[in-house]
């Protein structure tokens, strides 16, 4: 008697199974010529199928450091990478400064790195290579070469301020120091002028008004001397002009250290004035008759105060 199984023309379950385990067990069985041949013609059509199953390698994932070392050994953003940088020497206040710059830029883009040097403000700097350097040219066009040297002339807002306080300083001291005196007009020395009077030719006076230095000489005025004397302010040379019959005496508005007025008794809309010449009162360049109404321009003038507004 049959052993009962499954119905006619199904196999059982597992039979599968067993069949491709036999299959994957069973030795590789060598190619015959043709089959080898029929092997080879195929790879020839197909070469997806010759390649296998090769794939990409995977693309590094980011932070990688293999593939950040480019970056990390080029230039950084916007340092000059790519163009062509030359070697300059920038000389200021005494100091050498030796920077890499790229020679295509300009001489305004040059006073930002300056400024990023040495704090001196691009308004405030006077580049010099064999002349002026053009804000606008680049280095290459004024013909910079490598190794130049480049001259840099200027002063930080400090520097400025550092100087003119002690003129601001003395003028206040100074003015303590009148007012513990008698009246400068009072005194000996100065009485022998003003007992002269006041000059026919000297310029009007309008009292209690402040007027700007006008365009012409103040002129018809006494030195300490009784002799006529004019002032010519030059303010695009930087300088005042005292002028008398004999010579005129061109100072630069910085050596000037201090000047101090007064109204002269009687004649309050003149004034008597000095221009301090050296580091004390005998240095006084002493000037009578001097209209009201140009003493704080003269004085705002010479101290440099003119300079900020």
């Amino acid at each position: 008697m049959a052993a009962a199984g499954a119905p006619d023309g199904m196999e059982e379950p597992g039979m599968d199974t067993e069949a491709e385990t036999v299959a994957n067990e069973a030795p590789a069985r060598p190619l015959n010529c043709v089959e080898a041949e029929a092997a080879a013609g195929a790879a020839a059509e197909d070469p997806c199928a010759a390649r296998g199953s090769l794939q990409p390698a995977p693309a590094q994932p980011p932070g990688d450091p293999a593939a950040q070392a480019s970056v990390s050994n080029g230039e950084d953003a916007g340092g000059g990478a790519g163009r062509e940088l030359v070697d300059l020497k920038i000389i200021w206040n005494k100091t050498k400064h030796d920077v890499k710059f790229p020679l295509d830029s300009t001489g305004s883009e040059l006073k930002q790195k300056i400024h990023a040097i040495t704090g001196l403000p691009p308004a405030m700097q006077k580049v010099m290579y064999k002349g002026l350097v053009p804000e606008d040219k680049t280095l290459r066009e004024i013909k910079v070469n490598s190794g130049a040297k480049i001259m840099v002339v200027g002063s930080t807002i400090n520097d400025v301020l550092a100087v003119n306080t002690p003129k601001d300083a003395a003028q206040q001291d100074a003015k303590a120091e009148e007012s513990k005196k008698e009246p400068l007009c009072r005194q000996k020395q100065h009485r022998k002028v003003l007992d002269k009077g006041k000059p026919e030719d000297v310029m009007p006076s309008v009292k209690g008004a402040q007027e700007r230095l006008p365009t012409i000489p103040l002129s018809g005025m006494y030195n300490k001397s009784g002799g006529k004397v004019r002032l010519t302010f030059k303010l695009e040379q930087d300088q005042l002009w005292i002028g008398t019959k004999e010579r005129t005496e061109k100072l630069p508005m910085g050596s000037i250290k201090n000047v101090v007025s007064e109204p002269i008794e009687g004649h309050e809309d003149y004034h008597m004035m000095a221009f301090q010449l050296g580091p004390t009162e005998a240095s006084y360049y002493w000037v009578y008759w001097v209209p009201t109404q140009y003493v704080d321009a003269i004085k705002d003038t010479v101290l440099g105060k003119w300079q900020y507004f």
